[in-house]
């Protein structure tokens, strides 16, 4: 079973939780902190900026991470509406940890490169 870092009533959450993502841990960490806290419109209203290159954070728009995260906040959403929550009441948290490292493979006498996995993990609760 996972373990999540926030853990609400069952009743009035809804969790999703990815693991092995291919997307940088330091950028994840910083789009899920100014992600988190906020309401479930004004979360993906903030993400589709950032992909559509209108908002930046620090100079930086974060589009491979926006996109990871709206992905995963639209399937929070369908949890959500499945267990029949308010919509309009619902509340993000979101946090980003390290994943597995492993040494991608190359051919004869090229280095090998190292890769990182990202895993996130998002809670959308009813305030």
């Amino acid at each position: 079973m996972i373990k999540y870092k926030l853990s609400p009533k069952a009743s009035k959450s809804a969790k999703v939780y990815a693991r092995a993502l291919r997307i940088s841990r330091k950028s994840s960490i910083i789009v899920c902190k100014n992600l988190s806290k906020m309401k479930l419109e004004r979360g993906k209203k903030f993400l589709q900026n950032l992909i559509e290159e209108r908002e930046n954070l620090n100079g930086k728009h974060y589009t491979n991470v926006a996109k990871e995260l709206s992905r995963l906040l639209a399937s929070a959403e369908t949890n959500a509406e499945a267990k029949g929550l308010d919509l309009n009441k619902l509340q993000i948290f979101a946090s980003a940890d390290k994943g597995f490292t492993f040494w991608r493979p190359r051919n004869w006498k090229q280095r090998r490169t190292k890769r990182k996995m990202t895993n996130i993990q998002v809670v959308l609760e009813e305030r």
